[in-house]
């Protein structure tokens, strides 16, 4: 990536993040994606302590609220750092009490401009949500939690369609993205355009990651 005056471009680009726009923000988490697809990752996964104590204090310029599956590990497909996002993984980025607090938080006390939801293909949580639908079989435990949250995608799009998995799981992660910015305690602040809330979904083959509905991003 280029340079401009001597600093790296994806510096400037994380320090513009940093200074709290929701746009700024969205174009270092998708530059950093781009740095992952073509094999040329800036942090890669250097977890040593030399990295963590260069982080310094936590300033995040985003929160990613993601799914749990092990072939999704976000800061590295974004290509992140220590310190730089904050991230939530649960089945299916299902929202709770516990996550919605966690967001809460973040964008309240630390001042970050980005909410991201991020699905991928292949969801298992989504996978799992059809089959006990088709079967007419509630799972057990908390288990049901979760397949009770990713149900109404799965009905909007119709449990015996063809392409019900692939569709359903963009429809949660509009569900999902609905939701959150509908939050009392974040509406407001995505109204008057300090926050924003995206969903994306992440490509298990290619590694890349893309908007869903980008005009409906919230993001000027």
């Amino acid at each position: 990536m280029a340079s401009t005056d001597g600093v790296p471009a994806s510096a400037a680009l994380a320090g513009q993040a940093r200074g709290g726009t929701p746009r700024a923000a969205l174009t270092e988490l998708l530059a950093g994606n781009r740095r992952f697809v073509s094999g040329q990752p800036m942090h890669g996964h250097d977890v040593s302590a030399a990295a963590a104590t260069a982080s310094g204090d936590q300033q995040p310029y985003a929160v990613v609220l993601g799914c749990i599956d092990s072939r999704v590990p976000l800061e590295a497909i974004f290509d992140q750092t220590f310190g730089s996002i904050c991230v939530i993984r649960t089945g299916a980025h299902v929202l709770d009490r516990a996550v919605l607090g966690s967001i809460e938080y973040v964008v309240e006390v630390l001042g970050v401009p980005l909410v991201m939801v991020l699905g991928h293909e292949r969801c298992g949580a989504v996978r799992a949500t059809v089959d006990s639908l088709r079967a007419d079989r509630r799972p057990q435990g908390a288990l049901a939690h979760l397949v009770d949250r990713i149900a109404p995608a799965v009905v909007e799009v119709g449990v015996d369609d063809p392409q019900v998995l692939p569709v359903a799981v963009r429809r949660h992660v509009a569900r999902t993205v609905t939701a959150l910015r509908a939050d009392p305690r974040l509406a407001p602040q995505v109204a008057a355009g300090r926050v924003a809330v995206a969903g994306a979904l992440y490509d298990l083959v290619s590694g890349e990651v893309a908007l869903l509905d980008p005009p409906e991003t919230g993001i000027a």
